[in-house]
């Protein structure tokens, strides 16, 4: 009887570990590296962060909510206010912008 109780606990808790997620280990493991797609300023130049590779813009982007970054950092929103990107600026994909962290 006491092997038998071994055998349920041991059977048990290897059923446990391997049916863990391997994709949720590989997600949380990236966590702080994910950046969403934006465009910033940075050292003078604008920038786009896209799929986490960083590349100098090359052409005006416009974003979903209507708001239009141009390569010489200035931000058109479609209410027609317009705006100058300053250094570690940035603008979301979303048109939402949020001051980098330095």
């Amino acid at each position: 009887m006491k092997k038998l109780f071994y055998i349920f606990v041991f059977s048990t808790l290897s059923i446990g570990a391997f049916a863990q997620n391997k994709t949720q280990d590989s997600s949380m493991s990236k966590m702080g590296t994910t950046q969403k797609d934006c465009v910033m300023m940075s050292g003078g130049k604008m920038m786009m962060m896209k799929n986490g590779k960083m590349m100098e813009m090359d052409k005006d982007v416009t974003m979903a909510n209507g708001t239009v970054c141009m390569k010489d950092g200035t931000c058109k929103m479609k209410n027609g206010k317009t705006m100058m990107m300053k250094e570690g600026d940035k603008c979301y994909m979303d048109g939402k912008m949020k001051k980098m962290k330095m």
